[in-house]
This record gives structure tokens, sequence and C-alpha cells, in this order.
């Protein structure tokens, strides 16, 4: 690809109501991900937003006695972009479908696919799910319900502007073929497959029957499909059609196309189907990957505000802390799986990785320098297997975490840490300094302990930028070593960084003892 920008999306999000874990955990999976190529030193765009327009913001703004646009105003700024602040998601920017910037390129795209001939007028008659905002094929019901909501459908009949949709399924069973990584995982790409083989029909992209939309820019009487002004957002956002030598013109052919659009996987037809044809149909490079995770589980059941499954992001942070949540949920769910919540699972994993394995290991080692070396790092040793298995283990997290590896790549630093405290417990350090004729033993085990929590520290910041931080400045790194962000993947395993003589200092405990779970 020529952009020279690594750019990743998450989809813009529906503000019905407030963000779930749902929400969160793609949000999160997306930061992780960027935090961690900007650490490889790449430049990086990363996207998220909302999604304002469509029958079913309507609905709920009008039950709520409100307008649609100061529903969704006030949604936005009190609960979409608070809650993405507590969870540390730094986003590089925040689109909404509502914004003039979004609606105006949208209009003009559609207008040259219009001129291109691959918009026409026609009828629709079926049913459409408004929770999905899905018109629906035979095969998504069950006993006419959606299968995905349960509920029925309301069946539609209106003169609608339609996109030749099914033109372009040569050419994407053809862009599968050649590139499976396109879609994953491959139970996603497989579905999609199967799904263009089993015969696409033509996309009705307006609606007559409301109003609230982006007005179809040759028949105001319409406005655009929710899904087709909502798929935009993710080239509108970096300067789609803006000209060459403009502002936007030049970020957009710096950023686009996008490396990696992250989705549930209830939505990946959308994004695997209807956004490369539209884009196809445009002249435009198509996305490298949509990777569609799976579901969180409550219950067994889909996490849903509809079916009260929906829980909160606070609900658990204010228990276990933000930097648990951010490690618990691509620590222990494969992404692309489905996974369920356990409150018990969280807790343990809490106990045994975080406060044990990590959190004990960071404050025995500042405590025992402080300690033993009168709280400077004594001078520089290194122990050929932890080095060794340090390079190793940058190398396994670093190719798992660059293919959406979560799970495997935290694994890969967290099996670090755990030789690390094996390390420790095997060398005795506290037995060693009772003779002083083993200080000089003692110290290369500290060193080494230490100079292995430096790395520990660096590789686990994209998921914990929080407790690291703090982490950091506890071995003086930042004053020796500079701003943690900037640490290189690439030199983590590069032994010996930590400077002779440099501060420890005792900061805060990393991860505390959790207090009983609330009723």
């Amino acid at each position: 690809m020529s952009a020279e920008t690594f750019y990743v999306t998450t989809p813009i999000y529906y503000v019905n109501d407030a963000p779930h874990i749902g929400h969160a955990y793609t949000t999160v999976a997306g930061d992780v991900l960027t935090r961690w190529h900007r650490q490889r030193g790449e430049q990086v765009w990363f996207l998220t937003g909302t999604d304002e327009h469509g029958e079913k913001v309507l609905n709920t703004a009008t039950a709520n006695n409100s307008t649609p646009q100061a529903w969704c105003d006030n949604l936005v700024e009190q609960k979409w972009k608070p809650v993405w602040k507590a969870l540390n998601i730094a986003n590089d920017d925040f689109i909404r479908t509502t914004e003039p910037r979004h609606m105006e390129r949208v209009q003009r795209f559609m207008q040259q696919l219009k001129d291109a001939g691959f918009i026409y007028a026609g009828k629709f008659e079926g049913p459409y799910c408004v929770g999905c905002e899905e018109f629906k094929l035979p095969g998504d019901l069950e006993d006419g319900n959606c299968k995905v909501h349960g509920k029925p459908c309301a069946m539609l009949s209106e003169d609608n502007w339609f996109f030749k949709l099914s033109e372009f399924v040569p050419a994407l069973l053809e862009h599968y073929k050649k590139n499976p990584e396109a879609c994953q995982p491959e139970s996603a790409r497989n579905e999609v497959v199967a799904f263009l083989e089993s015969g696409v029909r033509d996309l009705s992209i307006s609606r007559s029957s409301f109003d609230w939309g982006i007005p179809v820019p040759w028949d105001t009487e319409q406005v655009i499909y929710v899904w087709f002004d909502a798929l935009l957002n993710y080239a509108t956002a970096v300067g789609l059609g803006d000209e060459a030598d403009s502002a936007g013109g030049k970020k957009f052919a710096a950023t686009w196309p996008a490396d990696v659009h992250l989705v549930g996987k209830d939505i990946l037809r959308f994004h695997a189907v209807i956004w490369p044809a539209m884009l196809m149909a445009a002249g435009l490079p198509v996305p490298g990957k949509v990777f569609a995770h799976g579901w969180l589980l409550v219950g067994g059941e889909k996490m849903s505000k509809s079916k009260l499954t929906g829980i909160a992001p606070e609900t658990i942070t204010d228990h276990f802390g933000v930097d648990a949540f951010r490690y618990y949920f691509l620590r222990a769910i494969p992404f692309g799986s489905d996974g369920s919540f356990s409150w018990e699972d969280m807790g343990a994993r809490y106990t045994s990785e975080l406060a044990n394995d990590f959190g004990n290991l960071a404050s025995r080692i500042i405590a025992m320098i402080e300690k033993y070396c009168d709280g400077a790092i004594p001078a520089v040793a290194r122990d050929e297997e932890l080095a060794t298995l340090l390079a190793t283990s940058v190398e396994r997290a670093d190719v798992a975490m660059c293919a959406l590896d979560f799970q495997g790549g935290i694994g890969a630093i967290m099996d670090f840490c755990k030789r690390v405290n094996g390390y420790v417990t095997e060398k005795e350090p506290w037995a060693m300094a009772k003779d002083p004729a083993n200080q000089i033993e003692l110290e290369k085990v500290l060193y080494n302990t230490a100079e292995a929590v430096r790395a520990l520290a660096v590789l686990l910041h994209p998921v914990m930028p929080t407790t690291t931080q703090i982490l950091w400045e506890s071995l003086g790194a930042d004053e020796t070593l500079g701003d943690i962000k900037g640490q290189k993947i690439a030199d983590v395993a590069n032994w010996g960084q930590l400077p002779t003589g440099s501060r420890v200092t005792k900061g805060a405990v990393l991860f505390p003892r959790l207090e009983e779970k609330p009723a």
C-alpha cells in the first residue's frame, strides 16, 4: 500500500444509548494496536466516532422527548467522549456523522457514483430491521424475526435509490481469493465468500419515510441510507474527495486506504461486502484488512442494552481499575472469538497475573534496590538466559500484536514476566544480602531483575499505559531513558539500558488488593 500512515478505525457507534463494555472492547483493542504500532516507530492514525443518523436514533430521540440532534449532542459529549477519555483511549480523531465535513463529502461521493452510472431509481419491498438498520434477506430471519434482535421486522415498500452492488460480486470474490488477509479471521472470510457466492442483490441506499439523515443531493425528498452514510466515515474523516493540493487531499493521500477496520461480527457484511464495493465503484483502494472480532457474552447472550445485558465500563473499572480492564479483555478472550465476561475470572487474573506476577515483581525490585543499594541502580550486568529469552519474547509479542492476536502477544510478555519471577526465586537475593561477601553477585541479580522490569514496562505500556508510566518513573527511567512512549519495540531487547547510579523511588502500589465485589 502506498499510504505512509498506519490507519486503524473502530466502527462508529450508534448514539441511541451510552456505551457498554462491548463498545469498549473494540475501542480498547484499537487503542492497544495503535499504541503498539506507535512504539514500533510508525506514523499512526486512529479514528473512532459516532453514527448519528437513521430511524433508530430518530425513534430513540423522539421517545425521550428530544430532537435527534440535541439527543446526539448530549450523548456524545456527556457519555461517549468521557468514557473513551476514562479508558485512556488515544484516538487521533473523533468523527460524527452530523458534522458538515462528513455530510458534504458523503453527498459529493454519492453524486459521483450516480454520475458514473452506479445508482438508479427503484422500488424496495421487504423486511427491514430498525435495530440493525438493515434490509433483511430470508436467511436473516427466524419465524419472521431478526436473528440478531429477536424482534419482528417492519415490512417496507418505498421508492428508493439503488446502488449496483451485484456488479461487484466477481471483483470482490477475486479480491478475497488473492488477498485472504483482507478479511479476518478465516471464519469471517468464509462467511463473506459464502454470502457473495449465494447471490447478492442491489442495495437500496435511500429512505423516503423519514427525514433524519443526509439528503440525497439530487432528490432532497429522500435521505441517504444510514449504512451508506456511516461506512463513508472512514474516508470522509481523512479528506475523501478533497482537492489533491488541499489539506484534506494531502491527508487522504497520506492515510488512505485504511490498514485495519475493527468491527463486531454482526456488522461484517456491511464492511466486507458493501464498503469495498462502494470504494471499487469510486475507483478507490479498498482497506487492507477488515477484522471481525467476536461478541462479549453475558449469561450466554450478546452484550446488548435492549436485552439488559449491557454493562457500563465504569461498573468494572471502578472496582478493578482502568488498566486491569484494558488488560483483561484482550488477555482472556482470543480476539476473533466470542468470549464470556466473568467477574470471577477477571478477579482471579487480576490477583494472579497483575497483582502477583507483575505488580509484586515491580515492587520487590524497587524495594530491594532501595534496601541493598541505597536506592541506586547497580552496575550493569547481563544474565544470558534472561537476555536471550527477552529477545525471543519481544519477537513473539511483536508478531502476535501485529496480527491482532492480542492474547498471544500479551501471553508472550507475561511468560517472560513469570520467568523473571522464577529467576528472583531461584537467586534469593534476600538470602544473598545476609553476607556482605555476596554484594557483587547480589547487585548483578538486582540489575538483571530491574532491567527485565524495564523491558516489561515498555512492552506492557500499550496495554496498561497508566500503570507502566508509574513503574517507569519508579525505575528512574523517565529521567535517564526519556518518555516511555518513545521507547521502540525493536530496541526493547537491547540489554543493559538502565544506567548505573540512576535513582529508584517507591511509587504507588500498581495493583492494590481488591475490595469486596460490589453488590
